[in-house]
This record gives C-alpha cells, structure tokens and sequence, in this order.
C-alpha cells in the first residue's frame, strides 16, 4: 500500500508545495493543438484509475471563469461530466491539457468536459495559458477557494474524475492520462453508450 501512495505522489504534482517552487515542465513551452507526445524513453502519461469512489454522488460545489460567471457542479447532470483539476504550474497537467481539449472535442455532445484550475488567484495566468495553447474546446474554469481539490482529497494534480449522465461517480484517473490515447475510449465506453 504504501509504495502505492509513494507512486501516486510521483505521478503528479503535490498540493503542498508553493506554486513558485514547483518545477516548470518543458511541455509547458507547446503551443500545439496537438496532442503532446510522452517523452522519449519516459513514461511522461502515468495516471492510474481508481474506483474506489464509484456511484458516489457529485458534489454540490460552485467554480467559475476568468469573468466571474459561476457554474454549480450539480447544474451539470443529464450528460456524462469529466471534472479535470490542474494548475499552470503542474508539468503533468500542462502535457496532458493538449490531449484533453482533442477529447472535448472528439466527444462534443456526448461528454461534458471541465478542466477546473486550482491555481490560487491567478485568472489572467489561466486565460493567457487557454490562449497561447489554443485550448479551443474548453474552458478556463477557476476553483479560488479549491472546493473541489479538497472534496476529491487526492493530493495529487492533475486529478480527473468521471461522472455518468446521473451524477454517480464512475471513476478517477489519478496522475496524468493521455486523452486522445487508444485507452480512453475503453474506460468511457460504459459511460457513453
């Protein structure tokens, strides 16, 4: 178990440590729409699925965009809803934000996605980073108060949780994950039948 818990740290960033002491990812400079490719001779996707939380309900939290709208979680029911949370700051979010967007907009219509910042005060930071990586088919959304980091309490960013068309729980990808890889279609297929 506990290699496990050490594993799973590694495979992501830390809530713990300050923003500016956090290492900048070389992903970080793509401006591609392109899916990022993994590192040569690394394992640059690492996430793993977790499932203990299954057919738990979505939370009743608020967020919202760099213009202030706000957007209640349980307002999402009725679609599939994929809640991603990242930071500019975290190297492994930053390489799989390119694979996410691909899956937005592979599955517009059939699946909501949501990439929800944890950075702290940092609204024009998030805006700029959407605009300079042409993030087209999804949004900026903030979590200033991190309600959703703390509800999920994985320690670890990015963290990215499917909910079916009800609002249950389906699964966790706990690190980062390819989005626009082969292995996403078979672990949304149940959902989006």
């Amino acid at each position: 178990m506990v290699p496990l818990v050490i594993a799973g740290l590694l495979a992501g960033c830390d809530r713990q440590t300050p923003a500016d002491t956090q290492p900048q990812s070389s992903a970080s400079a793509s401006t591609s729409e392109a899916p990022a490719a993994p590192a040569e001779g690394a394992e640059a996707f690492n996430g793993t699925l977790d499932i203990s939380s299954r057919g738990a309900a979505l939370p009743d939290l608020t967020f919202t965009d760099p213009s202030g709208k706000k957007v209640r979680t349980l307002d999402l029911k009725g679609k599939p809803l994929l809640i991603n949370l990242w930071a500019t700051w975290c190297g492994p979010c930053v390489l799989e934000m390119p694979t996410l967007d691909a899956l937005a907009a592979a599955k517009a219509g059939k699946l909501t996605v949501l990439t929800v910042s944890q950075d702290l005060d940092q609204a024009k930071a998030v805006d700029a980073f959407f605009k300079d990586r042409k993030l087209t088919h999804l949004a900026p959304w903030l979590d200033p108060d991190n309600a959703l980091s703390q509800h999920y309490n994985t320690g670890v960013l990015p963290t990215t949780v499917l909910y079916d068309a009800a609002g249950k729980e389906v699964w966790r990808m706990i690190g980062s994950h390819d989005w626009a890889g082969p292995r996403t279609d078979a672990i949304l297929a149940d959902t989006l039948r």
